[in-house]
């Protein structure tokens, strides 16, 4: 079943003739598969990346591994490190990053399980956001979808409002 959210997205981004490319660690491609459940897809989402060790951090999009080690994987830096990397390797003109501590375990008192860093480039621009889910691993990762995508929704619109 289609996401609601991609609708309106494929259509914003069928409008401008850009093409969108993730970059996802703890959604480990759920975001990508929600896009490309709508038919017609390969209009406007270029590809995803599955980032989901550091080392495909690293290999994937160019996040530099000294970044990873000062701040963490799920961290404002990496997650901006990330958009920017699926851009330059990507024909893409958008770009969605995710990475977060899906859980059950991996949290910790500063990064507890819930926590995703999001990041949104498009037009010369990099957005990020750090949001705090409730639930369990699945419904982290279904949070963290629907979130991405409305995020991405709403700038790409109020970018022409």
């Amino acid at each position: 079943m289609t996401h609601p959210q991609v609708l309106e997205l494929a259509g914003l981004l069928r409008e401008r003739g850009w093409m969108l490319v993730t970059a996802e660690s703890c959604t480990g491609g759920l975001i990508a598969a929600a896009c490309t459940d709508l038919p017609g897809s390969s209009e406007w989402f270029e590809r995803g990346l599955v980032s989901y060790s550091n080392a495909a951090k690293n290999e994937l999009l160019g996040v530099p591994t000294e970044l990873i080690a000062a701040h963490g994987a799920v961290s404002e830096a990496v997650v901006r490190a990330m958009a920017d990397g699926a851009l330059r390797h990507a024909k893409a003109q958008v770009s969605l990053a995710v990475t977060g501590v899906a859980g059950p375990a991996g949290g910790n008192a500063d990064k507890p399980v819930g926590t995703v860093w999001f990041a949104w480039a498009w037009a010369g621009r990099l957005e990020s956001q750090r949001q705090q889910f409730a639930g369990d691993r699945a419904e982290v990762r279904r949070a963290t979808v629907e979130h991405a995508l409305r995020g991405l929704t709403q700038r790409l619109k109020s970018a022409t409002a």
